[in-house]
């Protein structure tokens, strides 16, 4: 995450997700009426020993800085400790570069993973690049979200293997808002995956809106950032295509959409979120897929959401933990 401050190693690209020893906390202290406080996220992943918690306080603590919210995770029987803290700090009193240097410090000290410091105020908002097909429904979504600022990034271009016309609904919002658009008619035999990459070199991360191509290995590994898609479906169940069909035939009374990061095998990767709906006998194919596209909506936004909100750490080899 090219525009995420990082003090010890970087944020591995593909995640997995963890539901178990879960702890929440809420610390005393609440936001300062003072205009000059601004708000910072960091997030540590380090092994666990006695006093980590004490020390990460201490470190915002000691710049009169103030603990807004803590989220700790300690999985059972495994030598293993995630937080996120959320805090206030003035500026002057801790200036950016130095607050580098004091996470530094810890991250040194416990040998950590990672140790990622974010200042969404002071710190640029993260490029992105949206691929999508002829579906409209979550490019459109996340393109309102973004315009009426529900989405802390900057969208670089829309990139399309369907060709949209110059009065669709789609290209005049890219064109008033100087979003540039660049359809690139994919076949079997050609993915035009050498000209995506040249559009989205400069991007932070990549969001599949309903882009119903298959990147390759090859893709991924030269990309080298993470990659969020959304399945119209609750995955690990019905991969693959038509998975709205696939559960109207198989008689699901819950249907569901999931986020994920993009790995080579098909709709495997690390969950991100997940969200669910009742449906009955009564609904027909066409409810079915009016529900699923509304999930997804939802669905997509909050992972995106969570990721810029650096939410989203990586557990074991294929999960997530998602504070």
């Amino acid at each position: 995450m090219a525009l995420t401050r990082r003090v010890s190693s970087s944020i591995p690209h593909f995640f997995g997700f963890a539901e178990r020893s879960f702890k929440s906390y809420k610390l005393p202290g609440g936001p300062s009426s003072s205009s000059s406080l601004t708000h910072g996220i960091h997030v540590f992943h380090c092994p666990d020993q006695v006093g980590i918690v004490a020390k990460l306080s201490e470190c915002i603590a000691s710049r009169v800085g103030n603990i807004l919210g803590a989220d700790i995770f300690v999985p059972e029987k495994k030598n293993v400790f995630y937080s996120r803290n959320e805090f206030l700090f003035d500026p002057v009193k801790w200036p950016r570069e130095q607050m580098d240097e004091d996470f530094l410090n810890l991250s040194k000290l416990f040998s950590a993973t990672r140790s990622v410091v974010r200042v969404p105020d002071l710190d640029p908002k993260f490029k992105i690049g949206i691929l999508a097909s002829k579906q409209d429904h979550c490019l459109v979504d996340l393109l309102h979200r973004w315009q009426e600022g529900r989405l802390p990034v900057e969208i670089t271009c829309v990139i399309s293997n369907h060709e949209r016309g110059p009065n669709t609904h789609v290209i005049r919002f890219l064109e008033r808002n100087n979003i540039p658009y660049h359809f690139l008619n994919t076949t079997k035999e050609n993915k035009r995956e050498g000209e995506i990459l040249e559009l989205v070199l400069d991007t932070d991360f990549l969001v599949l809106a309903r882009y119903m191509q298959i990147l390759s290995g090859n893709f991924l590994r030269t990309y080298g950032k993470d990659v969020i898609n959304i399945h119209h479906g609750l995955l690990p169940s019905f991969k693959g295509g038509n998975p709205s069909k696939q559960a109207f035939d198989a008689g699901v009374k819950l249907i569901g959409a999931t986020s994920h990061f993009v790995t080579e095998e098909l709709d495997s990767g690390p969950i991100i979120e997940q969200m669910v709906e009742r449906v009955s006998h009564r609904d027909n194919l066409e409810s079915f897929v009016q529900k699923s596209e509304n999930l997804e909506r939802q669905c997509l936004a909050k992972a995106m959401r969570s990721y810029c909100e650096l939410r989203v750490l990586p557990y074991e080899e294929n999960r997530t933990v998602v504070f």
